[in-house]
Order: structure tokens, then C-alpha cells, then sequence
């Protein structure tokens, strides 16, 4: 499978969205239906949520989401909340890509950095973030208000 003829495209449409659901519930199984998925991102999208995806010989092989924040300890930056490949895509170069694509557009829209955040035990995640030159920068805290 070649890199060269993949493409890189925002999913827009429910149809764009619903396409990208069974890459997602690989990171994301707790979204069990295509239709919650599909319901959720649109939701996101009119916080400016953005779902990228890179395809390639007609198949989805890897998704990204994302929004452009601005905090005052840093000003703009791009903050990445789901990036995951599909499963058996992993080590194609689809999930560099499709990260180098992200840190451009973050580039064009001025951001300060691109963040995200990684659970602890997903141990190869952490290996190609620091691959990527991403820095392990602060711990996340979190307190569970009501169950899932």
C-alpha cells in the first residue's frame, strides 16, 4: 500500500462521518453505535470540532479530531483529541502522515503548539508521539462527576 497515492480529507457530511466510525471505535468503544458516533461529531463540529481522515485504494485508514483552542497560559494551539490508525494499517506510515498533516495546519493557522492527550497505558502511542518530537508535558488531572 502506497503512501503516495493517499488523500487527506475533512469529513463533512454525515455520510464523510459515518465512514470514519469503525476507525474511531478502535480508540473510542464506548460510541456504540455508528449513528451516536455520527450524532456526537456533529454536536462537536458546531464547537469546531474538525475530523480529519486519510484514505487510501478507497479505504479509510487512519482518523483524526481536532479543534483550534486558545488558553491564556499559552495562547493558540491546535489540540488534537482522537488520533488513531486502523488497526491493521499500523506501522504504514498512515498515522505519520496523516500527524504531519495536522502540525502544518497547525502552522498555517498560527498555533503556538499542537496537544494532545495520551492515556497512560497506551504505551505505542507514546512511542511514535515521541518519535514525532512531542514532549511529555504535564500530567492530566481528572475527576469522574457521573458514570459512562
Amino acid at each position: 500500500m502506497s503512501l503516495d497515492h493517499s488523500t487527506i480529507a475533512i469529513a463533512e457530511t454525515a455520510e464523510q462521518i459515518a465512514r470514519c466510525y469503525p476507525v474511531v471505535r478502535e480508540l473510542r468503544p464506548h460510541i456504540e453505535t455508528e449513528e451516536a458516533f455520527v450524532a456526537q461529531v456533529q454536536r462537536q463540529q458546531a464547537q469546531g470540532y474538525l475530523l480529519a481522515y486519510i484514505e487510501a485504494q478507497g479505504e479509510l485508514r487512519a482518523v483524526a479530531g481536532y479543534r483550534y483552542v486558545e488558553f491564556l497560559y499559552q495562547g493558540s494551539f491546535m489540540y488534537v483529541d482522537d488520533l488513531v490508525t486502523r488497526s491493521a494499517d499500523r506501522s504504514g506510515g498512515f498515522g505519520g502522515k496523516l500527524f504531519d498533516w495536522l502540525v502544518q495546519q497547525a502552522r498555517e493557522q498560527n498555533c503556538t503548539s499542537l496537544e494532545l492527550d495520551s492515556g497512560v497505558q497506551r504505551f505505542d502511542a507514546h512511542r511514535f508521539y515521541l518519535m514525532k518530537r512531542m514532549k511529555i508535558a504535564s500530567h492530566h488531572f481528572s475527576l469522574a462527576l457521573q458514570q459512562r
